[in-house]
């Protein structure tokens, strides 16, 4: 049951978690779910080639571009909480004090579920180190040792991971298939707000509908006609197998 669920996104850049989960979190919030996103990094240096070919192109007028784009997107898939930590990327530099600080953002939203990046991106290692990051501070968040004050611990949480662009080079297996059928214009609009990666546009369309129909397959449900996949952090745990 989505109603009720707390959900954090961590997005490595500016872009990522709409590619990626943006049917997803647009499914939840319109059915009743809070959903914070972080958003790391503008992806200023690795992530806007485009907008770099540009005459008279500086750090700061990509940066720009890149956070109105993103703005605009949250717009449209509803978020109304989201942070931007702006930090460099290209390399990704992960400190201890940016671990305290995504420690205190997860104990504030006690999560039930984290949605992050995967734990291998052939081509992109940024979102290896932002998937080790989210996962090590999970596991230090849920830890009644780790004592940061004004904080309370959380519960163990579900870590999903999200589908990354060289799925078959990144040896990614997907766990998770969630419809966002009734979404999914929702994301084809956020995706066109990003002018500097616009082959992965048509990249994550295309997705969207080959991932509905696995969906429509393994689960025999017709209705299924878009759908984001995710890999599971942990196995699924409950009374009966489903």
């Amino acid at each position: 049951m989505i109603q009720g669920k707390k959900v954090l996104v961590v997005s490595a850049h500016a872009a990522d978690y709409v590619w990626r989960s943006g049917g997803t979190i647009a499914k939840y919030i319109k059915n009743g779910a809070t959903v914070k996103v972080v958003v790391l990094s503008y992806g200023v240096r690795g992530e806007s080639n485009d907008l770099w070919n540009q005459e008279g192109a500086t750090a700061e007028s990509v940066k720009s571009i890149r956070s109105g784009e993103t703005t605009a997107a949250a717009k449209i898939l509803g978020v109304s909480d989201i942070e931007f930590w702006d930090l460099d990327d290209y390399p990704m530099t992960l400190t201890k004090e940016l671990e305290d600080r995504m420690v205190r953002t997860m104990r504030a939203v006690q999560p039930d579920i984290i949605i992050t990046h995967d734990k291998i991106d052939v081509l992109n290692p940024d979102h290896n180190q932002v998937s080790d990051f989210v996962f090590r501070c999970s596991i230090m968040s849920n830890s009644n040792g780790v004592r940061i004050e004004g904080t309370k611990t959380t519960k163990q949480m579900r870590l999903f991971g999200f589908e990354p662009h060289q799925t078959e080079l990144s040896s990614y297996v997907p766990g998770s298939f969630i419809d966002i059928t009734e979404a999914y214009e929702q994301k084809v609009a956020a995706m066109q707000c990003f002018k500097a990666q616009g082959h992965l546009i048509e990249y994550y369309t295309q997705r969207a509908f080959l991932r509905g129909n696995h969906a429509r397959r393994i689960s025999g449900n017709k209705s299924y006609k878009y759908a984001e996949s995710f890999a599971n952090f942990f196995p699924v745990v409950g009374e009966e197998l489903y």
